[in-house]
């Protein structure tokens, strides 16, 4: 079975370059929002402005037309583009100092073309043209990313390329008695949904870029979505991969569920970020598409006792889909509940835990076994049961809350996101140690922090922190000193620099210390083995 959407040679990015999806998704911050801002961070929500898109300067393009004529005689002039349009919509991702970067009436270093390959073999012409000729490469898939991570960085190049996956669009060889199936890199996660579930079948990976992230994304940065609990991280669900690197293509996976024969390939291409190579198809495990879904949410009276149920529904395997618990922060401003009650202080004390149980067709009794367990866990250790409403109210809006930072920006605020995970038994002094050093870092500015536990392990967690507070006179400065002084207390305390939001140039300085120097070695190593040249996504992963 295959399936696939036709596409134009190169298709614009479709979420707007300084905004979080296009301007149609755009709303303005609620009643309590704007009142949250006012009395507590002496914002006035009334006085934003958000500058024009045509207002905003790009470098030129540096392309030499021998190198125009090169890549075209390899994919078709259709396929090359120095247009603005194109350029502009590759030229950041999402994150905070990205966003103030477009504000900022600074000259945005855009890439100097866009290519769009068709199949693996152009693809590998490109990269050895962009090698022989010293032309750098960054991979393009949704243009989601919050760590920097496809920044065209120049260096010591001619040029920067962004090559676009839209062509790698397809669904193949569903092989519906295993549960495995095949996907092209460029496709979106809900048109990988939609395609999917034609056949009955779902991927079940429900990042929050969902609406505009890529399969290749997924992989390229072991991306882990909101139903982890019961389907797995990305990386975990992923049997095979197809990779161009400038040195060849390489199929990384086993013809076998699980295999001996030496170190697996995967490894090497699942979080390497464009930095290795061009992520062009994913053969992943689906599951039959949901048809039973239940949520039920829970009050704990603080984070310490909502972690220990937690904790334990997740040690004892009792099945929950999602799985998730804000501090009492987080839920005092309602971020876990409905998009539109963001910012409206929820009186009710203590933290939200918020679950959810899907299965297939007949799958009744199961959902409301694992639904029972979980709650019996979850009771055990103080929460008490709130019903389905939250939890239906946070499916509901769980994409919604990244069109809301716009609007905060626009309105002279700071909002931005960092994450990492630790060991159980590390969760509630790496939880306090990440508020302090961000709460100090602001002062003597008053800022939010804010928690959830998003996703489980038996023998862990991730920590999700969401910052919101006044802008200084120098917004990019302010952040980036305040993103080191939490880095520095993840690092300190014993967590990972980064859970699922991949390491980008914003972690890059921090990855040594996490890897040790032989660690560092190794991937250096398998950079210069597979790309020699270095064009590939440079100023990237690699410390």
């Amino acid at each position: 079975m295959t399936m696939s959407r036709s596409v134009h040679p190169i298709i614009a990015p479709p979420m707007h370059p300084f905004l979080w999806g296009t301007p149609d998704e755009a709303r303005p911050l609620g009643d309590g929002s704007r009142g949250l801002l006012s009395a507590m961070l002496g914002i006035d929500a009334d006085s934003g402005s958000r500058p024009e898109l045509d207002d905003v300067r790009l470098t030129d393009s540096s392309l030499s037309d021998a190198d125009r004529e090169a890549l075209e005689a390899i994919v078709g002039a259709a396929a090359v583009s120095t247009d603005r349009d194109q350029r502009v919509g590759r030229a950041r991702g999402k994150s905070y100092l990205d966003l103030l970067e477009w504000r900022s009436g600074d000259v945005v270093a855009a890439p100097d073309a866009c290519v769009a390959p068709a199949d693996e073999d152009q693809v590998l012409e490109v990269l050895e043209l962009c090698a022989e000729r010293g032309v750098a490469v960054v991979p393009f898939g949704g243009g989601t990313s919050v760590v920097g991570g496809v920044n065209p960085v120049r260096g010591e190049f001619s040029s920067v390329i962004s090559l676009d996956l839209g062509s790698f669009r397809g669904v193949e060889d569903l092989d519906e008695v295993s549960g495995e199936v095949t996907l092209g890199a460029g496709l979106t996660g809900p048109e990988a949904e939609e395609l999917l579930a034609e056949k009955g079948w779902s991927l079940g990976h429900f990042p929050q870029s969902f609406p505009y992230a890529t399969i290749g994304g997924y992989a390229a940065t072991r991306s882990s979505g909101q139903d982890s609990a019961g389907y797995g991280r990305f990386d975990e669900m992923v049997r095979a991969l197809t990779v161009v690197t400038p040195t060849g293509i390489v199929e990384a996976g086993h013809a076998a569920p699980a295999s001996a024969a030496g170190p697996d390939l995967r490894e090497v291409f699942l979080g390497s970020e464009g930095a290795f190579g061009v992520i062009t198809k994913v053969r992943v495990r689906v599951h039959r598409k949901p048809e039973v879904v239940r949520h039920e949410a829970f009050r704990f009276p603080d984070f310490a006792s909502g972690t220990a149920g937690v904790r334990e529904v997740a040690q004892l395997g009792a099945g929950p889909t999602v799985i998730r618990l804000s501090d009492e922060p987080e839920t005092m401003v309602n971020l876990a509940g409905a998009t539109e009650s963001i910012g409206e202080m929820n009186m009710n004390p203590g933290c939200l835990c918020i679950t959810m149980y899907e299965g297939p067709a007949g799958s009744d009794a199961d959902v409301e076994a694992r639904m029972a367990r979980t709650r019996e866990i979850l009771e055990a250790n103080g929460g008490e049961s709130a019903g389905a409403a939250p939890a239906e109210a946070w499916e509901h809006g769980r994409f919604g809350a990244p069109v809301l930072r716009d609007a905060l920006l626009d309105a002279g605020a700071l909002c931005e996101t960092l994450e990492t995970a630790t060991d159980w038994s590390n969760v509630a002094a790496l939880h306090a140690a990440v508020g302090e050093a961000v709460t100090e870092a602001l002062a003597p500015a008053p800022a939010f922090v804010l928690c959830h536990i998003s996703h489980v392990y038996p023998t862990g967690a991730s920590l999700y922190f969401t910052v919101i507070g006044a802008q200084s006179d120098d917004p990019r400065g302010q952040w980036r000193r305040t993103k080191d002084a939490a880095s520095r207390a993840i690092i300190d305390g014993g967590g990972t620099i980064t859970h699922h939001h991949a390491v980008g140039a914003d972690h890059r300085p921090y990855l040594a210390e996490e890897i040790g120097e032989v660690g560092v070695a190794v991937l250096r190593g398998i950079k210069s083995a597979i790309d020699p040249a270095g064009i590939m996504n440079p100023g990237k992963l690699v410390p």
